[in-house]
Parts: structure tokens; sequence; C-alpha cells
């Protein structure tokens, strides 16, 4: 089971715990990445994953001074 899905399911750390700061490191940093901004909806971005919300926000940007 990957770590997102672990932490979907609210399971936060294995029931024997990690067996390393490194694996610990590592499926913390795959649930942010996998899941967390690509995903998961949040509240904040007006139900959008923070992806999805920040593409839209770029899309959308307006300069207000052309540099030259």
């Amino acid at each position: 089971m990957v770590a997102a899905q672990l932490f979907e399911l609210h399971i936060y750390t294995p029931t024997i715990g990690y067996q390393s700061f490194s694996q610990a490191k590592t499926n913390i940093i795959d649930y942010i990445i996998g899941y967390y901004s690509q995903v998961r909806l949040h509240q904040h971005n007006n139900g959008f994953a923070p992806n999805v919300a920040e593409k839209t926000y770029w899309a959308e940007y307006k300069t207000v001074a052309k540099i030259t």
C-alpha cells in the first residue's frame, strides 16, 4: 500500500512504526507529492487540489506591467 493510501485511511504510521527516519521521510514526501498536492481537494482552493488551483491561477494571472 502506498503512503498516500495509508494517510487516506488515517493510518499515519505503520503499526510497528517506521524502521528508519529515511523510511518515514520517504513516506511523508510521497504523501505530500502524490496525494495531498495532486488529489486531495482543499476548501481554501474552492474545492480544487493545490496543483489544479496553482495551474488555474497562473493561467488567469495578469501582469501589471511589461518589463522591457
